[in-house]
C-alpha cells in the first residue's frame, strides 16, 4: 500500500485566503486540511497522526491563539511539528512566542504566495534539523547514565539518583533500603564459557529483575556481576520479599543461551537507608554482602543481623527435573 501524502493543517476562516495558498501547498505534494475554528485546530494538531505543519491564522474563533498553543504544549507527546502564525501585523507578543520556540514562524498574510512556500519549506527543515539534534542529544545523555552492556544505570548516574531519592525521604520521613546482590562464583563462569557467553548472562540477569521492580525502584550495575537495588518506601521486611522473589524468578529459572541451560545463583546484601547518606547505606550493604558471600551460595545478609542461611538446592535441579545443566 502506498504511503499517504503528509497533512499540512490550515486553520483559518478566510476562503480567500486558502484559494491562494492552496496550489502553493499542494504543488509540495501535501495534502491540506482545512480547519475554520480553533477548537477543530486543537483537535487535529493533539491527534494520533498529527500534520506535518500547521498555518494558524490569528484571526480563528473559538479561543485566543495562546490558549491554543498551551493546550497543544500540555499534552502528552508536546508539539511534534512546525507551527507558522497568519498575522496581519508583526505584532511584539508573537516576536515573544518566536523568541520562546511556541511557534516557528510568522506569515503576513498579505505576502505572495511564493513566499509562503519559501517559509513554509525553511520552517520545515530548520525543525527536523533540531528533532534530529534533540533525538541525538538524548541519545548521547542516556549512554552516559547507562550501563553499556546491560542497558541499567551505571554506578555513577545510580549514585546521582540515590541521592536525589534519599532528600526526598528526608523530606517525607519516609523509608528505603538498599539491596546488592552479586553472582555466585562469577570468574568461574568466565573461564568455563567465555566473556561473551557470560556478557549474555549479565544481560538476561539485568531484563529479569527489573520486570520484578516497580517502575520508581532505582536499578544499576556496581560492578562485573554486582548489581544494586534501591527500593523506596520498603523497609527490610519488604526487601526480603522481593530478595526472595529475585532468587526464584530470576535465579532459580535457568538461563537458555546457545543451546545451553545455565543456572546462577546470588548472594545479597541489604541495609536500610532511614534518610542517611547514601554513600554510609552502601558501605553497609556491601558489607551485608561481604558477610552473606563467605556463608555460602545464595546466602543473604541484613547488615547488622545474623547471617541468614542459604537455602536448599531447588527441586528443579534434581535428576527428573527434564533440564540438563550447567550449574556449579
Amino acid at each position: 500500500m502506498p504511503d499517504q501524502p503528509a497533512t499540512i493543517l490550515f486553520a483559518s476562516p478566510q476562503s480567500a485566503l486558502l484559494a491562494a495558498i492552496e496550489p502553493v501547498l499542494l504543488k509540495a505534494g501535501s495534502r491540506v486540511k482545512v480547519v475554520l475554528t480553533t477548537p477543530a485546530a486543537l483537535t487535529a494538531m493533539t491527534a494520533s497522526e498529527p500534520p506535518v505543519l500547521a498555518l494558524l491564522d490569528t484571526a480563528l474563533p473559538g479561543m485566543q491563539i495562546d490558549n491554543l498553543l498551551a493546550a497543544t504544549f500540555a499534552t502528552e507527546n508536546g508539539r511534534r511539528f512546525p507551527i507558522l502564525l497568519i498575522a496581519d501585523a508583526v505584532e511584539p507578543a508573537w516576536l515573544e512566542r518566536l523568541a520562546e520556540g511556541v511557534i516557528d514562524d510568522i506569515i503576513l498574510r498579505t505576502e505572495e504566495p511564493a513566499y509562503w512556500q519559501l517559509r513554509i519549506d525553511l520552517a520545515l527543515r530548520a525543525f527536523h534539523s533540531t528533532r534530529e539534534i534533540d533525538i541525538l542529544r538524548e541519545a548521547a545523555a542516556l549512554s552516559v547514565r547507562t550501563d553499556r552492556l546491560t542497558g541499567v544505570l551505571n554506578r555513577e548516574a545510580l549514585l546521582a539518583a540515590l541521592f536525589r531519592e534519599t532528600d526526598r525521604v528526608q523530606r517525607f520521613n519516609g523509608s528505603m533500603c538498599f539491596a546488592i546482590f552479586d553472582i555466585d562464583d562469577f570468574g568461574h563462569w568466565n573461564s568455563r564459557l567465555g566473556i561473551d557467553f557470560c556478557d549474555e548472562l549479565l544481560r538476561h540477569v539485568a531484563t529479569r529483575t527489573m520486570r520484578l521492580l516497580r517502575s520508581y525502584d532505582l536499578f544499576g550495575r556496581l560492578g562485573m556481576d554486582e548489581f544494586l537495588i534501591a527500593l523506596p518506601g520498603c523497609n527490610v521486611a519488604n526487601a526480603l520479599l522481593l530478595i526472595e522473589r529475585l532468587r526464584t524468578e530470576v535465579f532459580s529459572t535457568p538461563f537458555r543461551i546457545s543451546g545451553e541451560s545455565i543456572r546462577l545463583s546470588a548472594c545479597c546484601g541489604l541495609a536500610s537507608s532511614h534518610g542517611r547518606s547514601p554513600v554510609v547505606v552502601l558501605r553497609e550493604a556491601e558489607e551485608a554482602l561481604h558477610c552473606a558471600k563467605a556463608a555460602g551460595p545464595e546466602s543473604i545478609q541484613v547488615f547488622g543481623e545474623a547471617v541468614r542461611p542459604a537455602h536448599a538446592p531447588v527441586t528443579y535441579l534434581s535428576p527428573t527435573s527434564g533440564d540438563e545443566l550447567i550449574a556449579w
